[in-house]
């Protein structure tokens, strides 16, 4: 996966984040630019990693994590029916 520093990350659209918009404690939007970024498969297949392991930990809920494991599949290729 290649290195992705604060100034390329800050060039990603937002349409290629898994979560476009950061949500505060509060669950307000916060400023900034979105989470989970994507601009490759590699990124895409560590998404769906971090994803599942922040809900694991309770840190995100599992309809953020299906939100970023609906776009990482877009990115990677898979279909609905065969990849989680």
């Amino acid at each position: 996966m290649a290195k992705l520093n604060a100034a390329a990350r800050k060039k990603i659209p937002k349409s290629e984040f898994g979560l476009p918009e950061k949500v505060g404690k509060e669950g307000k939007n916060r400023a900034g630019k979105g989470a989970y970024p994507m601009p490759d498969k590699a990124h895409a297949a560590n998404a769906k990693a971090r994803a599942t392991q922040m809900v694991n930990k309770g840190k995100l809920s599992a309809a953020s994590a299906a939100k970023i494991k609906a776009k990482a599949n877009k990115i990677l290729g898979k279909s609905a029916k065969r990849g989680k």
